[in-house]
């Protein structure tokens, strides 16, 4: 393993949310071919890999680098830029990644801190890679404030087929930069929202992974802690 870099081998290969879809698919794709012979059964067979690639959870390594802001997700870049940002009422560098199909759906943290609040919003389901998805779409942010004051909103946005975002911290949770905390089943995005003064370390179109690539860096030096006035912490 390289220097400055940690390894995350402690998650299965496998993502958990998967299996039950896993044993479904494989149970459908033995009964017909048992029943009717492999040619019948070959769709079930291509729909189980389908199925194992979507829920694989390949380990990654973390950078340690200060001010380095991580991708959440596996997916393209299609959105950088600056925008009001809806949750902590100020201005702010928003950058979104849309994970396909064929994706590793599971998301890390883009930094590590103190998970101040939670918002969830019940909503629609368009195209993930439409940028009104993350106004409309059902969706699912975290704020966290890092050990220097630097807060940092990360979105987790249902897509066109996903109907389920998982999330496994909440309001008061230390959380480390990289760390494996939620899931989006088949198709979605996640939006990062940072303090103006971020420059991103990605472009429009660029494929990323999931914790070992930085999206943005925050010169943490020079970093100004001005903590949002309107943001509800509740």
């Amino acid at each position: 393993m390289a220097p400055g870099k940690r390894s995350t081998l402690k998650y299965p290969l496998i993502a958990r949310e998967g299996r039950l879809y896993i044993l479904i698919a494989l149970g459908a794709a033995i009964v017909v071919t048992a029943a009717a012979g492999w040619l019948w059964s070959i769709p079930l067979w291509l729909a189980f890999l389908l199925v194992l690639q979507f829920f694989r959870d390949p380990p990654r390594e973390i950078p340690l680098e200060p001010g380095a802001v991580l991708s959440p997700a596996h997916g393209k870049v299609v959105a950088i830029g600056e925008v009001d940002d809806p949750y902590l009422k100020r201005r702010a560098r928003r950058i979104s990644i849309f994970m396909n199909v064929f994706c590793v759906h599971s998301n890390r943290m883009p930094v590590g801190g103190v998970v101040r609040a939670r918002w969830y919003h019940p909503g629609r389901f368009f195209n993930a890679a439409l940028d009104k998805a993350s106004e409309h779409n059902e969706r699912n942010a975290l704020w966290v404030r890092t050990a220097g004051g630097i807060d940092v909103v990360v979105v987790q946005v249902a897509g066109l087929i996903a109907r389920r975002i998982l999330c496994y911290v909440d309001k008061g949770d230390p959380v480390a930069g990289g760390e494996r905390y939620g899931f989006i089943r088949f198709g979605s995005r996640l939006d990062v929202y940072l303090p103006p003064l971020a420059e991103a370390s990605v472009s429009l179109g660029q494929w990323v992974r999931a914790g070992s690539d930085i999206i943005a860096r925050i010169d943490t030096a020079n970093y100004l802690d001005e903590p949002p006035k309107s943001a509800a912490e509740g």
